[in-house]
């Protein structure tokens, strides 16, 4: 029980103990009774009664003395040791904020090929945004912020080079950033060796999750979400020409981008109900009739058709695909390309493509918080265009960041990671949270990739609703947590 005291309960023992002390030291019996000046047998009897209920009290008062003693004793040796990091070879991040003028971060981009420079760059500028933003405000614990780039150029071997670097000689308290799922699954083995956080901020792949290390967090989606996404709307959307049935057209393009999307498909819509039919068609390609034809001759008509083709060619096959009156219409839906959502090029190419649908990874205008359209606004002034994904999540990554190591109070990684694990912060793109974490562990009946995976990642649909629209007024009609309306498509009529 003495080991469960307080602190508190342990410093008022320390102080009755002084108190006994001094208590004793006034009331000590310096000689017996019987020597002390005692002129009658009467007297001497009252003296000797005074004496023992000195005694007595006296005694009472070591006993208590002994007692207060041994428990400020057993509270000094229960009181638990500051934590101590163990050293670990290589890395050379201090772990006192005392002990650096800046607080270093390391931050992973593709700046040059055969990595995705264009993806890059646009990380890059959100990065810098973030650190302004972050000195603005104070800093981290009261030091400036300090990040030092590095270009892991889209290939696994310079990943990890790169890694190591920024850990074992800039010294980095953490890292942030990446974009290519390959080059994460490298670092994240460099984060784990040397025990330095890291947020994952364009890496789809589950697998970096899904590996379970305390260092890694993720917040792009995982690979599985995005996979999904077609297949957990349209199971929404339901039977939407009441035929009895759920069907789905692709027309995708013979690419690796094609066919890793019918891969998808074809994993997931028969998961949600969903019954795929499958068109792939060569690049390049301006008439899609033969397409339009093999759609028309279907035994039933689909609920959906969706455009897996990319660029300037989408909107060709989007063109013809309403021209033929096959979709969007009471009977089907017409899902764009992404590209549709460059509204004036869109309702250039597609002047009749009111009620299309369109998906949208990251935040959108009618889905950011506050300080995602402050972010867009500072982020438009470089690159005037509305964040990709992949600027947001390299913004709120280094905030999110930040934000740990000073509710941590200090560099210590272990305090870091605890710290980033009970965040709930809303950044950009939303609110931070990450439930399946070390008090919760992801397994069972929740996938392996959920841990330190953020769930409310924006996989949105969003809708043109009247001609011309811009795109920044579209509808979001999935999913229901940032859903504009109060259903999961509009109709036409």
């Amino acid at each position: 029980m003495v080991a469960q005291w307080s602190e508190k309960a342990c410093l008022f023992m320390s102080k009755q103990a002084l108190t006994l002390q001094v208590i004793l030291s006034k009331n000590s019996i310096e000689q017996p009774c019987w020597i002390s000046r005692v002129r009658t047998i009467k007297s001497c009897d009252m003296y000797w009664r005074k004496c023992m209920i000195k005694f007595r009290f006296t005694f009472l008062l070591q006993i208590m003395l002994i007692v207060a003693t041994l428990s400020l004793f057993a509270c000094q040796q229960e009181t638990p040791p500051e934590p101590v990091s163990t050293p670990i070879p290589g890395r050379c991040a201090a772990t006192n904020v005392d002990d650096v003028k800046k607080i270093p971060i390391g931050v992973m981009v593709p700046l040059s090929q055969p990595g995705s420079v264009a993806g890059g760059q646009a990380m890059e500028v959100a990065f810098n945004i973030a650190l302004e933003d972050i000195n603005a405000s104070g800093g981290i614990l009261g030091k400036p912020v300090h990040i030092i780039i590095g270009d892991t150029r889209g290939t696994p071997e310079v990943g990890t080079d790169v890694a190591e670097h920024l850990i074992a000689d800039e010294c980095v308290v953490a890292l942030v950033g990446e974009f290519h799922s390959a080059v994460g699954l490298t670092i994240m083995e460099v984060a784990h060796k040397y025990h330095t956080p890291v947020i994952f901020a364009e890496t789809y792949s589950d697998d970096i999750t899904a590996s379970g290390y305390p260092e890694v967090f993720r917040i792009a989606p995982a690979s599985t979400f995005t996979a999904q996404m077609d297949a957990k709307w349209l199971a929404e959307v339901g039977d939407y020409n009441v035929d009895g049935n759920i069907t789905a057209v692709i027309v995708a393009e013979n690419t690796d981008y094609g066919t890793g999307q019918i891969e998808k498909v074809k994993k997931w819509f028969p998961e949600f109900g969903i019954t795929p039919e499958v068109i792939m068609v060569d690049l390049p390609i301006n008439d899609f009739s033969a397409v339009i034809a093999d759609i028309q001759k279907l035994a039933t008509i689909p609920d959906a058709v969706f455009v897996k083709v990319t660029g300037e060619t989408s909107y060709i096959l989007e063109r013809q695909i309403i021209k033929a009156s096959v979709a969007p219409n009471n009977q089907t839906i017409l899902v764009a390309n992404q590209v549709a959502l460059d509204h004036e090029t869109y309702w250039s190419e597609v002047p009749d493509g009111n009620f299309v649908v369109v998906p949208r990874i990251g935040p959108w205008a009618s889905t950011a918080t506050v300080i995602g359209f402050q972010f867009a606004e500072k982020y438009r002034e470089i690159n005037d265009r509305w964040p990709e994904p992949y600027a947001f999540e390299s913004y709120d990554s280094l905030m999110l960041m930040a934000n740990a190591i000073n509710r941590a109070g200090t560099l210590e990684p272990d305090a870091i990671i605890k710290a980033l694990e009970e965040s709930d912060v809303e950044l950009a793109s939303g609110r931070y949270t990450f439930p399946y974490r070390s008090d919760n562990p992801a397994g069972g009946f929740v996938p392996e990739f959920m841990w330190h995976q953020w769930q409310d990642v924006p996989l949105l649909f969003l809708q043109y609703t009247a001609p011309n629209q811009n795109s920044s007024e579209m509808e979001v009609i999935w999913p229901s947590m940032y859903r504009t309306v109060n259903m999961p498509i509009v109709r036409p009529n």
